[in-house]
């Protein structure tokens, strides 16, 4: 008796998931842990093509185990392969224009916080405050102040000053 797909598929894609979860154990001989409907249609269609017209050769089941015994699985990730100088591959670093709300380097930026003046000298790639070097300025604002701060905004940076002077 020839297999119809179009009418299997059809009439497996009515079903609830407990029934075609039933369906798959009595193809399959086993019980499913899945509750995916179209994982357990896509499978019993295909269990369903296996027994009516047989599944691969004894042959191609052979060629598929060496294939897979001569395979050379790697663990891990392959590293990168050094790039020769002058090949125009190699990576170059990002250069991001310095932002226009900072001064030069050198500048010692200062601000009142506490009854006490924190001043923070811009470096070429950082700011340097008390001694240690710091990437950003909100990293610097946290140090001073113990919470996440924007630090453009703590060191009143790029802000416009109000008619009051503030």
């Amino acid at each position: 008796m020839a297999l119809n797909i179009g009418k299997e598929i059809t009439a497996l894609k009515r079903m609830t998931v407990p029934e075609l979860r039933r369906k798959y154990a009595q193809v399959f001989g086993e019980d499913t842990t899945s509750r995916h409907k179209e994982y357990l249609i896509r499978r019993i269609v295909w269990r369903l093509q296996v027994n009516q017209e047989g599944g691969l050769s004894e042959r191609a089941k052979r060629r598929a185990r060496d294939l897979a015994t001569e395979s050379d699985v790697r663990l891990t990730a392959p590293r990168p392969r050094p790039v020769a100088p002058g090949s125009g591959t190699a990576p170059t670093p990002l250069e991001f224009p310095q932002d226009d709300r900072l001064p030069m380097p050198g500048a010692i930026i200062t601000r009142r916080y506490k009854n006490r003046t924190v001043e923070v000298r811009v470096l070429p790639r950082g700011f340097e405050y008390e001694g240690e070097v710091y990437r950003t300025l909100s990293a610097v604002a946290k140090k001073v102040t113990g919470t996440h701060w924007n630090g453009y905004g703590f060191f009143r940076l790029g802000q416009r000053e109000s008619a009051d002077g503030r």
